[in-house]
This record gives C-alpha cells, sequence and structure tokens, in this order.
C-alpha cells in the first residue's frame, strides 16, 4: 500500500523507546524525515543513529520534557527551521502512575494534566500554524484504551485520557477545513515497559506475582497475547498516511478486542 509519506516531516514526542520509538522507525521506513524528541538524551541519540544507519533518514533530536510548554514551542520551531514544514505531529508522553484514588495526591494529578493533555495542547498550538500555512497536516495523539474503557488502579490515566477524546474532537472539527485530520490511537495492553510497571503496581496492591497479572491480562484480551509497539506503529502510519485521507475526530484502539463497547 502506498503511504503518500515519502519526503513529509513527522516530529514524534517521547520516541526513545516503546511505541513511540517504534513509530519513529515505522515513519522513516515510509520515507519521513523526523525530529524526535525525549528525555534521555543518550538514549534518544542511540535512537536516531540507528534509523540514520537504517533507513538514510534525515533525524533531528532534542532532549526535553514535554510537560515543558517552551521547550516544545522551542523545538518544534527549530525543526520548522531545519526541514522547512512540519507534516505530521505525533504527540506522546509516559503514563501516570497505578494508583487508587485515596493514594493520589494533588501534585500528582498536576503532573498528570501536565504530561498527557496539557503537552498536547502544546504541541498542537506551535505546529498547527505551520499546517494550516501547508493546507495538510496530520496530528496524531497516542492515549491509552483508559480513554475509553477505564482500568482499574489507572483513576490519574482514566481521567486525563478522557479529556484528550474531547480535545481530540474540537481540534478535528476546527481544522478539518485546512486539510487537517487529528486522531487518538489508544493501545492496550502492549509489550513495554508500562506493563511492567503495572504489573507491579497490581503486585503491591493484590498480593499476586507479575506473572500472575499478566497471565490475568493475557487471558482476558481476545487475541490472547500483548500487542507489539510495532503493531501499534503500524496504526499511526495509517493515520498518517494519505489512505487515512478521510479520517478525522476518531479514537482507533489497538487493544486485541479488550474494549467491550459498541
Amino acid at each position: 500500500m502506498q503511504t503518500g509519506l515519502r519526503n513529509r516531516v513527522a516530529v514524534i514526542a517521547a520516541s526513545s523507546k516503546g511505541i513511540g520509538r517504534a513509530a519513529a522507525f515505522a515513519m522513516a521506513a515510509e520515507g519521513v524525515n523526523l525530529a524526535l524528541c525525549a528525555r534521555n538524551s543518550d538514549v534518544l541519540e542511540d535512537t536516531a543513529k540507528q534509523i540514520r544507519s537504517d533507513f538514510d533518514a534525515q533525524v533531528y533530536t532534542e532532549p526535553f520534557d514535554v510537560g515543558d510548554d517552551e521547550r516544545v514551542r522551542s523545538f518544534i520551531e527549530a525543526a520548522h527551521v531545519q526541514f522547512g514544514r512540519i507534516d505530521i505531529c505525533v504527540t506522546n508522553a509516559g503514563g501516570p502512575p497505578a494508583k487508587t484514588f485515596a493514594e493520589t495526591t494533588m501534585e500528582e494529578w498536576d503532573r498528570a494534566y501536565e504530561l498527557n493533555l496539557r503537552s498536547i495542547v502544546s504541541f498542537a498550538h506551535a505546529v498547527l500554524p505551520h499546517m494550516r500555512r501547508q493546507q495538510w497536516g496530520r496530528l496524531i495523539t497516542i492515549t491509552s484504551i483508559a480513554a475509553k474503557q477505564p482500568v482499574a488502579e489507572l483513576v490519574l490515566s482514566n481521567s486525563v485520557r478522557a479529556g484528550v477524546l474531547g480535545l481530540v474532537r474540537s481540534l478535528a472539527t476546527q481544522y478539518g477545513g485546512d486539510n487537517i485530520t487529528v486522531n487518538n490511537v489508544g493501545p492496550g495492553y502492549t509489550a513495554t515497559e508500562r506493563v511492567q510497571e503495572l504489573a507491579q503496581a497490581n503486585a503491591l496492591t493484590t498480593g499476586r506475582s507479575v506473572a500472575e497479572y499478566e497471565a490475568q491480562v493475557t487471558k482476558d484480551i481476545p487475541m490472547r497475547r500483548l500487542a507489539q509497539p510495532e503493531e501499534v506503529a503500524d496504526a499511526i502510519v495509517w493515520l498518517a498516511s494519505e489512505r487515512a485521507s478521510y479520517i478525522t475526530g476518531q479514537t482507533i484502539l489497538v487493544d486485541g478486542g479488550v474494549y467491550r463497547g459498541l
């Protein structure tokens, strides 16, 4: 399938590992040039070096925390200077800690909002003017199945991720006339460090072992396995492609059938 992405420019946040890293590799395989950011500069640069080696892609990197609005803006402007355009923006950030409501602190609520909702607003403010001038753009958020179906003991994620859906739908409505699509990808249980974190938190709460938690999670997935990050990345590439030019305001779950709603 021809994606029409060759020589496009994609910004991908939290792209040094996990789903963000897989998305960067998948985009590079389609001939996309990349602007990548993450907090760990060494891991980020290792990712960039591997992409340059594997795909001969142009890769610009900058290490920072996506909760920092000023750094987001300066990163986007530097990427625009580097490449002359911004076509695709994939927002991403680490999930909030797994806790019950009673265990949460106000500081954790502030941080969850900062990372998992406000950071998307920061990226959108920075990239949408460029996309409007081009009359072409793709804004893709990465959240979680928790945005559609709350997950036990993920009260922070359940709450903040749901706000992203309202933002996605609002932006899709406002910018559709500029040939800009705005969509959300909601991964289910995926083989990343996040699942290990959830397993350990569950083990502390319930007394079950990490292995028992993972076995139960897998049993509840109709596909009977965890997703691989590359499978989520494929959905992101499709939404960015010309093949998805009439898809906007949607949440695409990559969850193996876990979501039970209609």
